[in-house]
C-alpha cells in the first residue's frame, strides 16, 4: 500500500516515518509514503498557498490553485489513488472505515490548514472527506498520522490490528459553511455571488443556511442536536 501525502508541512512527518512499527513497514516495503509539498505547486510569485477568504471573516484560505496541481501530481504517480481531505465535514474515522480502505492500492491524503480550503476543490477532488473527531486540531498533518497509522495495521504483514475510538462533541452542534478565496473563477466554477455582494446580513443567512445543509447531509446526528437547541 503507498500513501501521497500532500502537505505545506512535510517535516512533520521525520519523527512519525521514523520510529516504531510504521519503520519497520516502510523498511519491509509493506507500507510506502512519499510526501509531497504543496508549496513547490504554487504559481504565485510570492510563493504563497492562501488567501483571504471571500466575503469576509477571520484566518486565511489555502487558494485553489497549488492544491489543484499537487493531487493531480501525485494521481499520476498513483493508480488513480482515492483522494482524502481530513475536515471536520466529513465522517468520524472508525474502524470500519479503516478496514475498508485498507483494501485501496493507493491513497492520496490531502493536509489543510488555517480556515481551510477553497471549497472547488472540495466539489471537483475530493473523493472523501474524514474527520478524526469531534473536535479542532490545527492542520490535517496530525489526522493523516493517525490515518495512516490506522490503516496500516491492516495491510497484510504488519504486526497489529487493535481499535482504539474516542470521541468529544463540537462545541457548537453546526458544520462551517463552504470557504472561497481567490481567484473568483477557477476551472470555470465560480464563487457564489452573495459572497461578493458586501451585504453582511445575506452573507449570514447564506452561510448559515449552508451549514445546516451541510450539517444535515454529513452528520445528522449533530444535526439533531442543533434542531433541539433552536
Amino acid at each position: 500500500m503507498k500513501f501521497f501525502v500532500l502537505t505545506l508541512f512535510p517535516e512533520m512527518f521525520d519523527s512519525f516515518l521514523n520510529t516504531s512499527i510504521l519503520k519497520k513497514s516502510i523498511d519491509k516495503g509493506l507500507v510506502e509514503i512519499e510526501l509531497i509539498n504543496i508549496r513547490d505547486f504554487t504559481q504565485d510569485k510570492h510563493n504563497k498557498t492562501d488567501d483571504y477568504p471571500f466575503g469576509g471573516g477571520p484566518g486565511m484560505v489555502m487558494t485553489p490553485q497549488p492544491l489543484a496541481s499537487s493531487i493531480e501530481y501525485a494521481k499520476e504517480r498513483s493508480n488513480n489513488g482515492k483522494v482524502i481531505y481530513f475536515s471536520p465535514h466529513g465522517a468520524v474515522l472508525r474502524q470500519s472505515m479503516v478496514s475498508n480502505l485498507a483494501k485501496e492500492q493507493d491513497i492520496i491524503l490531502l493536509c489543510g490548514h488555517y480556515e481551510g480550503i477553497d471549497y472547488r476543490i472540495v466539489e471537483k477532488y475530493i473523493d472523501l472527506q474524514i474527520s478524526i473527531g469531534d473536535y479542532i486540531v490545527t492542520g490535517g498533518e496530525l489526522p493523516a498520522m493517525v490515518f495512516i497509522d490506522s490503516v496500516s495495521r491492516y495491510v497484510e504483514g504488519v504486526l497489529g490490528n487493535e481499535e482504539s475510538a474516542v470521541e468529544e462533541s463540537f462545541t457548537k452542534p453546526l458544520l462551517e459553511h463552504p470557504q472561497y478565496t481567490r481567484p473568483r473563477v477557477f476551472e470555470d466554477m465560480e464563487v457564489p455571488e452573495v459572497l461578493l455582494s458586501g451585504n453582511h446580513e445575506k452573507i449570514k443567512q447564506w452561510r448559515l443556511s449552508k451549514s445546516e445543509e451541510i450539517t444535515q447531509n454529513n452528520r445528522p446526528d449533530l444535526y439533531e442536536l442543533f434542531k433541539k437547541d433552536q
